[in-house]
């Protein structure tokens, strides 16, 4: 889940137009995953059995106390030691409550996601002290000064447990076909707004990027790390409703060139019902691409030429969902790439959401231009990457 202008769960659904409590999304500072919950390292895992963390020593093996340390170093290494073994510990903790069947407290994901932070950034503060100490290539592709790859263990684990703690509820109403939905629907959304084929395309592969980024690709999902944004699209209530509203109004446009998504609305619109639209896929997805992102699509042309490369695309967009506001005004200047932000609000919105987030380097950071902010989304890169494949695989069908 990632947030916008909030602070609450990479995981990501993290926002829009206003600003969310410091609480989600990838951070240290904070509380979503948010949005959503599910963060993005979470995502990269593949699904698997509990880890075997319980064996474990306290203290990684690959950091036996080195000779002749510095005072700075040597507090750099037990800085890194606690926060591996206060990983473990909440690992093991949340994992014997659903294990047992204990209630979890509020919030469950919160405590799991500063722990795994703080075990990043303190990697990342012993490899500035310690430049020998950065290791082998990981399987998250995470850059090895930020993680040991011993510890890809807690990582997996760490996703299994979000997957049991983020399950959609009973009554959620699942696709058949959630990947090609948010294609058609964002493909229609941008026609209305005015767009040639090209770059209508352009916005169902960018939206299926924000689906990846905000849920890992997961419909109807719940969130560890919020008691407010839900769903395929990690919206709150108020987003959702203020989706309908604008949806509503751009239906008929729709209908008149693409009759079949319309029909397809109304079947949804009759399936959901009293539920909560957030629970059905497809409204969910429709909402949340009204109240955030519709508005954006025209910039699209504009957005391709500055940045050619499908994955920044993707990045950008989901800063609109982190930071609207300055995001915008960066697509109105006359150089995308160099506009600075240095406001402390938006710096730590952009904290909150696993940017500029790891080791005290770039966290003193107290500007950057949203060509240094793209490239810092590391965490992002495994998300949309799987994104990008989903969409060529949709597209590679349709021709068929």
């Amino acid at each position: 889940m990632a947030d916008d202008e909030g602070i609450e769960p990479t995981n990501c659904l993290h926002r829009r137009a206003t600003a969310r409590p410091a609480a989600l999304a990838f951070a240290l500072l904070i509380a979503p995953a948010v949005s959503s919950v599910i963060d993005a390292i979470m995502d990269a895992v593949a699904a698997r059995g509990p880890a075997a963390i319980g064996n474990l020593g306290l203290v990684s093996p690959a950091w036996a106390q080195p000779a002749a340390l510095t005072p700075s170093q040597s507090e750099a290494l037990s800085a890194y030691d606690k926060a591996v073994n206060d990983f473990k510990a909440i690992l093991r903790a949340r994992r014997a409550q659903i294990d047992s069947n204990q209630p979890l407290p509020n919030l469950p994901g919160q405590a799991l996601y500063l722990a795994r932070n703080a075990m990043l950034s303190a990697y990342k503060d012993l490899t500035d002290a310690l430049p020998a100490k950065i290791g082998r290539p990981n399987k998250f592709g995470i850059p090895p000064a930020y993680f040991d790859a011993d510890n890809e263990p807690l990582l997996e684990e760490y996703a299994n447990l979000f997957k049991v703690m983020q399950a959609p509820p009973g009554n959620a109403q699942n696709s058949n076909t959630p990947f090609a939905d948010v294609v058609e629907l964002a493909t229609a959304i941008a026609r209305a707004k005015g767009l040639d084929a090209v770059h209508a395309q352009a916005a169902g592969r960018i939206s299926l990027g924000i689906f990846f980024a905000e849920t890992n690709g997961t419909q109807n999902m719940g969130n560890a790390r919020s008691n407010k944004y839900k769903g395929s699209l990690q919206t709150g209530v108020s987003e959702d409703q203020s989706g309908q509203r604008q949806w509503a109004a751009i239906k008929s446009s729709i209908a008149a060139f693409d009759p079949a998504l319309n029909a397809r609305d109304d079947k949804e619109e009759a399936r959901a019902g009293n539920l909560d639209h957030r629970y059905n896929h497809w409204t969910a997805v429709r909402d949340g691409l009204m109240n955030a992102h519709a508005d954006v699509f025209p910039h699209i042309p504009a957005i391709v030429k500055a940045l050619p490369n499908p994955i920044d695309q993707m990045k950008l967009f989901e800063l609109i969902q982190i930071i609207p506001s300055p995001t915008k005004s960066a697509l109105k200047s006359a150089n995308l790439a160099a506009y600075r932000v240095s406001d402390p609000t938006v710096m730590a919105y952009l904290r909150n959401n696993s940017i500029f987030t790891f080791g005290r380097a770039d966290r003193a950071k107290t500007s950057a231009t949203y060509g240094e902010i793209l490239e810092a989304m590391w965490l992002f890169n495994d998300k949309f990457e799987r994104a990008l494949s989903k969409f060529n695989e949709i597209k590679a069908q349709r021709k068929g």
